[in-house]
């Protein structure tokens, strides 16, 4: 992969930056958003590179189980699993994505409301 191809959270996963890593496997990593939103704000992401929801394959279905297995996992350490938490996708610009890689945000610690803000 070319540098000026990778993503911000490629470079976190090949720690080229540094991040505030909450869990990681083979293949999945999941760190600390360092731009906050709630208490909690922890993105989700497969280490597989896919830009977004629509160039999941077939095949990605066992990472997506396993990225919501990951969910519950940090929800249970974070102690946001009986008050409530929000799981985020945004797809494209007009969905809000802002990074090239599909990512999960995990938001809780404090009652979110609908729409964000």
């Amino acid at each position: 992969m070319k540098e000026e191809q990778k993503s911000i959270f490629r470079k976190i996963i090949e720690r080229e930056l540094t991040a505030e890593i909450i869990y990681e496997n083979e293949r999945v990593f999941a760190f600390k958003d360092i731009y906050p939103v709630a208490p909690v704000h922890i993105l989700v992401i497969p280490k597989k590179q896919i830009k977004d929801l629509d160039e999941l394959e077939i095949e990605d279905q066992h990472l997506l189980a396993e990225i919501f297995g990951v969910i519950q996992i940090i929800v249970k350490k974070q102690a946001i699993l009986k008050r409530g938490y929000r799981v985020v996708l945004n797809t494209k610009e007009w969905g809000g994505q802002t990074v090239n890689h599909l990512h999960f945000h995990l938001l809780g610690g404090r009652k979110l409301t609908w729409p964000p803000g």
